[in-house]
């Protein structure tokens, strides 16, 4: 875990000296109005040393997926949310030899005929950070699985993680993921090749219909997101000049697949706005999306100028065009950022506010005119400090919020949810 563990501890220094020594912006805050959102926390049934959550959606609820840890293990499980209570927990698989990071977590996801996937990350060469991404699938509700199989088939030691998944129509699964076949990390070359985002497929049987490249070079270990639009998927991604320039892009794809056509071509990845965020390092903050119908909102989060900023944008094309940029945070930010849109238009986004010398997991509404509703901090005000990756994901018309914490010193952490219901 050398590279990515470097990097994030790159990324968390830039960003917590940005956020220590830049003030708010001297300028007239926007229109405000009250977050129309009562938030009630909700008892995750994990035990001992719980974190790297992750939260997926379907027509049948919302699915907690985590880690438990112990010394030599770790073991992937889930639970189904339901009448404002978690279900029974379900084991997917143990291993001692999974490549974990807080940023690239495994997922257990529900498809719309009640299929059951899940992502794991078996670690090929520590030595070098290589790992593959696998899949495997339940017909009956996770008490059996099918045997591991990869959307990959470079057969090179490199990483393969970062998966975002998504159904398709005709009961196909997409996938795309961070692929590092490209890469060389023994090279002398300074820039060792490059990441790139791929895009994979498989019918309701399981057999394989795509694997093909979306862009060639992308941010080493920014998370992927990826949503199906009412005109075919999206995909967004950090993406990665030959200038160091890393903002967010987002690419199409143009004929959506089913099980009897080709599975299209995607779009170049286009700039949701020219941040023109120079880094040298992979700064660990991937993007957000949602989408319902052709409307689509993205989150993300941007140090331009050493500022730390996280902000959203609406499209209202299916992700073809993307309005102005809308700022999320009140103060200055340390990204992390989720998204969901309302049936009205607006979008409800969390991220990390750096306010009072805390790092804080934050909610608001915004709306495609740039109006926002008042932030609400929902954990980290106290002496409990947020972990990892905050998830929000929406569950009918609830939101469903999940996230790691632990005290200020060292020790286990926990995994913590709530539900947001609209007043």
């Amino acid at each position: 875990m050398k590279r990515a563990f470097a990097l994030t501890l790159i990324g968390i220094a830039v960003l917590t000296v940005s956020c220590r020594q830049t003030e708010p912006a001297k300028q007239a805050p926007p229109a405000e109005s009250a977050l129309n959102l009562s938030i009630q926390p909700v008892n995750v049934p994990a035990a001992g040393d719980s974190g790297y959550a992750q939260l997926t959606a379907s027509d049948r609820g919302v699915i907690l997926s985590w880690l438990e840890r112990t010394d030599d293990s770790a073991t992937l499980k889930f639970s189904e949310l339901a009448a404002d209570a978690w279900g029974p927990v379900t084991t997917v698989a143990s291993s001692s030899n999974w490549f974990i990071t807080e940023a690239d977590v495994p997922a257990v996801m529900r498809m719309s005929d009640g299929r059951l996937v899940a992502t794991t990350y078996p670690s090929v060469d520590p030595e070098i950070e290589a790992y593959d991404l696998q899949l495997s699938y339940s017909r009956d509700e996770g008490k059996t699985w099918s045997k591991p199989f990869t959307p990959h088939h470079d057969k090179k030691k490199a990483q393969h993680g970062f998966a975002s998944l998504f159904e398709m129509p005709d009961r196909a699964l997409g996938m795309v993921w961070l692929d590092g076949r490209t890469m060389e990390p023994e090279t002398a070359d300074p820039q060792r090749g490059a990441m790139s985002v791929y895009f994979a497929s498989f019918d309701a049987g399981w057999k394989q219909t795509a694997e093909s490249s979306i862009d060639a070079r992308v941010c080493e270990c920014c998370p992927t997101a990826a949503t199906m639009t009412a005109d075919g998927p999206i995909v967004a991604f950090r993406d990665r000049t030959n200038e160091e320039i890393r903002d967010i892009h987002v690419a199409r794809l143009d004929r959506p697949s089913t099980s009897q056509e080709a599975a299209g071509t995607w779009t170049a990845g286009a700039a949701v706005h020219a941040d023109n965020w120079r880094i040298e390092a992979c700064p660990v903050n991937g993007p957000a999306l949602a989408a319902r119908g052709r409307r689509a909102a993205v989150a993300w989060f941007t140090a331009a100028g050493n500022d730390g900023h996280a902000y959203a944008a609406f499209s209202q094309d299916a992700g073809r065009t993307w309005g102005e940029p809308i700022r999320l945070d009140d103060h200055t930010s340390l990204g992390r950022v989720d998204i969901e849109l309302a049936d009205d238009g607006s979008a409800v986004a969390t991220w990390i506010e750096f306010a009072n010398e805390r790092a804080q997991l934050s909610v608001r509404q915004v709306k495609p005119s740039g109006e926002r509703s008042k932030a609400v901090v929902i954990a980290g005000a106290d002496d409990h400090r947020v972990r990892g990756y905050p998830r929000l994901a929406r569950a009918g018309k609830d939101l469903v919020f999940a996230w790691s914490e632990s005290g200020n010193g060292p020790g286990p952490q926990q995994i913590r949810a709530a539900v947001g219901k609209m007043k």
